[in-house]
């Protein structure tokens, strides 16, 4: 059986909790995601099997499926439920790809994309939150995601099977501008997810890798979203 078709944490030995649970995740899934042109069947079934509120801290699990951000320790924060949907929508993944994520949080948007990819390696700076990935992902019976510890806020070259060049890159937090060195770790017909610019100005954006030396940005929606940490700062490239 697929692991994400178990419930690796007990939601509650209360039918009645649990039915609540349930609903509040429908009227997620109906009020908030498909709302914002999340309809792509396979992302909203991966809403359902993996459950958010099991990668929520505990003294935020009334927040779990609420249309905000979630505090993490850190400082860091989760993304929303329909950002996170809507990025995992455009990512447009297929099952034999190698995803990089920049920004590991709790470990829910690792989660996602490794239900659809064949392999996620995702990097955190912060010891703490690597640490409450790992347990988290651990715990809900998640093997396709490797964890590193590091900052990525420029790339991150990866080891044996799971080096660049990546087949899609995801940003967690977001880039005043998209360095020269995560533009190269995206293959040719590859692409990069992620919240450019500064606040409050900010644009989610699918880069596409169309040759070696050249890329196509398409901007989705606007919003505001908490930097990487060490993110660079806008230099004369342009993409």
């Amino acid at each position: 059986m697929n692991p994400f078709d178990k419930i690796a944490i007990s939601l509650s030995s209360d039918p009645f909790k649990k039915m609540n649970l349930e609903q509040a995740r429908q009227n997620m899934i109906e009020q908030q995601i498909r709302t914002w042109d999340v309809l792509d069947r396979d992302v909203l079934q991966s809403l359902v099997a993996v459950r958010r509120e099991a990668f929520v801290p505990t003294a935020c699990q009334s927040l779990a499926f609420v249309d905000t951000e979630i505090p993490l320790p850190c400082g860091q924060n989760m993304l929303s439920p329909k950002t996170e949907a809507r990025l995992l929508q455009e990512a447009g993944l297929g099952h034999d790809e190698l995803v990089l994520e920049i920004g590991s949080g709790s470990g829910y948007m690792a989660a996602l994309l490794a239900r659809h990819a064949r392999h996620v390696v995702t990097v955190e700076i912060e010891p703490e939150l690597k640490a409450l990935a790992e347990q988290n992902l651990k715990a809900y019976g998640v093997g396709n995601v490797t964890i590193e510890l590091g900052d990525g806020a420029r790339g991150w070259a990866g080891k044996g099977n799971h080096a660049a060049p990546y087949d899609v890159i995801l940003l967690s937090g977001s880039v005043p501008v998209l360095p020269e060195e995560l533009l190269a770790q995206v293959r040719v017909g590859g692409r990069i997810l992620a919240v450019v610019g500064e606040a409050p100005v900010m644009s989610a954006c699918v880069v596409n890798r169309v040759a070696e030396d050249a890329w196509e940005t398409r901007k989705l929606f606007e919003t505001s979203i908490a930097q990487l940490r060490n993110a660079p700062r806008p230099s004369g490239f342009r993409f």
